[in-house]
């Protein structure tokens, strides 16, 4: 059974159309990359997984249908990690991590946040800091850390590697593929199509918020037009 299936997803900003009946399937335990231009409408998408914005279509989770709020969706195990982190700079790294588990009991929390430390040293280091003297690479290691304290099945990543350097978009996505093995599902919106597909076990192609290609990661990271158009390379 899928985890997560998507049919005919439709969403428009007023009277502008936006998503053009997006369908997706992924699996339990995997990675799937969306990638495509900016205006594509892949942020659109993660948010009406998310709830955010209202959208028509079906949308399974699990079998059944996806719960209609959005606090429904974090209790049902959907995290989503926005692409400008969202980060509550004036408070400390512990206290924005602990906000990820407000629905977990303070037992709970204070054993995730251990877990979590665990995967970012760097934050543990740095717990009393204000979130917002962080650099750019430890600010995305902490929205990913809030997010893993709702103990997620399914997480939805943002443009991860947005405004980081290409040293830090490798430790950043390195530490997403890590998370599969955790069991974390990840839906995964990113630009850097080449650095997406090299973590991804399937990928699909948005343009003009409608699918152009889908297939296995490494079969679309080999395809020569698309490696000229989204990937920044000239086939021989």
């Amino acid at each position: 059974m899928n985890l997560l299936e998507l049919k005919d997803i439709r969403v428009a900003y007023g009277r502008a159309p936006v998503l053009h009946g997006i369908s997706l399937t992924m699996a339990p335990g995997t990675i799937v990359a969306v990638i495509g231009a900016n205006g594509a409408g892949k942020t659109t998408l993660l948010n009406a997984v998310m709830g955010v914005i209202p959208s028509s279509g079906t949308a399974l989770y699990d079998g059944k249908p996806i719960p209609p709020s959005v606090e429904a969706r974090v209790a049902a195990g959907l995290c989503l990690v926005p692409e400008r982190r969202e980060l509550f700079t004036t408070m400390s790294v512990k206290d924005n991590i602990d906000l990820g588990g407000f629905l977990r009991s303070a037992a709970e929390r204070a054993d995730t946040r251990e877990e979590v430390y665990g995967r970012f040293p760097r934050l543990a280091e740095r717990r009393k800091q204000l979130a917002g003297t962080l650099s750019g690479g430890e600010r995305q290691m902490l929205a990913l850390a809030r997010a893993l304290m709702s103990r997620p099945r399914l997480l939805l990543l943002d443009e991860p590697s947005l405004g980081l350097a290409p040293k830090i978009v490798i430790d950043i996505l390195e530490i997403v593929s890590e998370l599969r093995k955790t069991g974390v599902s990840i839906l995964l919106v990113e630009q850097n199509a080449r650095a997406a597909l090299e973590i991804a076990d399937h990928g699909y192609l948005v343009e003009l918020g409608e699918v152009r290609r889908s297939g296995p990661a490494a079969e679309l990271s080999h395809d020569p037009a698309l490696m000229e158009s989204y990937l920044g390379l000239v086939p021989e």
